[in-house]
């Protein structure tokens, strides 16, 4: 069996789901969604999820709390979960020189990366199925078809995302259809070891 490791992208999935107004499928497992991408004769030996938590700004405590809840919810459904960080950023109006400060995410792509060329090299993977449509992944997928030229490197891209880079540098590619998504969900409500009930948000429903 050929094992395979999933790398997600998770801003990326995520801003692919809502620019295709799927956001009752936000509570999404993505171990499961990368189990029903696999193809016969492969088994998935890891799903691993990258992001950023979101910054306080004082106005997002209930996006801050959706996110918290399922980010939990994934860990309990087995994927491995790394974060990254959000770098503060000031952005003016040209027009009316207005200035706010605003908060961009940063690591998440050097981190798909790291972890890629990581388990490329300890040899822990035999297919890597990298969900993102984010060209700045190219170098890396190039360089482990470079260096691992046994190991394949497959793109699975998320609703609304696209890239002629990625597609030109991976062994082969997918868009990650409705249907799959619609079957990969976690459950409505999951119960920690503590009793404690983490639960669907009532506006992803």
């Amino acid at each position: 069996m050929a094992r395979v490791i999933a790398y997600v992208d998770g801003f990326n999935l995520y801003f692919g789901l809502k620019n295709a107004g799927f956001k009752r499928l936000y509570w999404l497992d993505v171990a499961a969604l990368a189990g029903n991408l696999l193809k016969p004769g492969q088994t998935l030996a890891a799903t691993r999820y990258f992001t950023a938590r979101i910054r306080d700004n004082g106005r997002n405590t209930a996006d801050r709390k959706r996110q918290g809840d399922y980010l939990e919810a994934l860990g309990l459904s087995g994927t491995s979960i790394q974060l990254g960080h959000y770098l503060e950023k000031q952005r003016s109006c040209r027009k009316c020189h207005a200035a706010w400060t605003d908060y961009e995410e940063k690591m998440t792509d050097v981190n798909i990366a790291i972890q890629l060329l990581t388990d490329a090299f300890d040899d822990s993977f035999d297919v890597a199925l990298v969900m993102s449509g984010d060209s700045d992944l190219t170098t890396p997928i190039r360089r482990v078809r470079e260096r691992f030229p046994n190991k394949r490197v497959i793109v699975a891209f998320p609703p609304k995302r696209h890239s002629a880079e990625l597609k030109k540098v991976a062994n082969g590619h997918l868009v990650i259809g409705e249907d799959k998504l619609r079957a990969s969900q976690l459950p409505d409500q999951i119960t920690k070891p503590d009793g404690f009930v983490l639960a669907r948000p009532t506006t992803w429903k």
